[in-house]
């Protein structure tokens, strides 16, 4: 079993509005797993229907192996840490006591590992000072301690970022990294703010209107996103010919326009078209960004 989490065809409907519409995606163990889409695009949906908050309308998915139909799926929730929406944290208490409190919901008879959970998520030298009193990165930082209690295999995290400043988006970046690398934890990152998720995710899966778009590695989108030469020529057949001769990777957009991989010598792709009888128009840098190739991956979806 490879996977940690599987859907398939998973549907939530809210009367009129489906809010999951048919969701097929995958995460393997060992991942941390990019979930990408706009704000309302299914993401908290899928989160709180792993986490039994709430029930698929239809369709299923597998935590760990386990069918969601299987009265054995609420052991496999134990194995899960989520902060879904704001972090469930007391404000009245310390750091500590919001640890030690939530040992005793889970039923943890042994605190003794607490020290060592704060250090993890560098809030231990907080002491006796209330959770009113941290920062939103502190916060966010305990809610995730929290999460971590009963040393969970895998950690769903919903919007993480979401109004940290700069350092506190590190601090968070660091503590995923970690987390994933030394502790072997398999990571859900839902969010909107695709320039962050590239510094970590290794998979993709790209949500819209409750439907999957796409599901990709982070190789496949780094090469999705490399930089190109965009070229307009008068005869793309004759152009494909040229490049293949070349032994340079593209990919014909259309009748008039390509994409060219790689550092071609333009002076000697003039040449070589003009004396196949192709003229080249225009030659333009490309460097699609993770969002551009989001919003085209949507466009592209509903027009097509």
């Amino acid at each position: 079993m490879n996977d940690v989490l599987k859907t398939n065809g998973l549907t939530k409907r809210y009367r009129d509005f489906k809010a999951l519409d048919g969701l097929t995606m995958r995460v393997p163990r060992g991942s941390i797993y990019g979930f990408v889409g706009k704000n309302g695009a299914g993401k908290t949906t899928l989160i709180r229907l792993v986490c039994g908050l709430q029930f698929p309308t239809a369709g299923e998915f597998e935590l760990f192996g386990v069918k969601n139909t299987d009265p054995a799926v609420s052991r496999a929730r134990r194995r899960i840490g989520a902060v879904a929406d704001s972090p469930s944290v007391y404000l009245d208490m310390t750091a500590e006591e919001n640890l030690k409190q939530q040992y005793r919901v889970i039923g943890l008879p042994d605190d003794s590992g607490i020290g060592e959970l704060l250090e993890l998520v560098g809030l231990g030298e907080t002491g006796k000072k209330k959770v009113k009193n941290f920062s939103l990165g502190m916060r966010q930082r305990l809610g995730i301690a929290v999460a971590l209690c009963g040393s969970p295999d895998f950690l769903i995290l919903d919007e993480p970022i979401n109004g940290l400043d700069p350092q506190g988006i590190v601090e968070i970046r660091e503590l995923i990294l970690k987390l994933n690398r030394e502790r072997e934890v398999t990571v859900l990152i839902s969010s909107h703010i695709l320039a962050e998720l590239s510094r970590l995710a290794t998979r993709y899966g790209f949500i819209d209107g409750g439907r999957n778009m796409r599901e990709m590695s982070a190789e496949e989108l780094e090469a999705a996103c490399r930089k190109c030469v965009r070229a307009e020529v008068t005869d793309t057949p004759v152009l494909a010919r040229v490049l293949d001769a070349m032994s340079l990777d593209y990919r014909i957009l259309d009748d008039r326009r390509a994409d060219i991989y790689g550092k071609p010598n333009l002076t000697q792709l003039t040449l070589a078209l003009a004396a196949d009888g192709c003229e080249l128009l225009s030659a333009k840098e490309q460097d699609e960004s993770l969002e551009s190739f989001y919003l085209s991956l949507v466009g592209g979806e509903r027009h097509a």
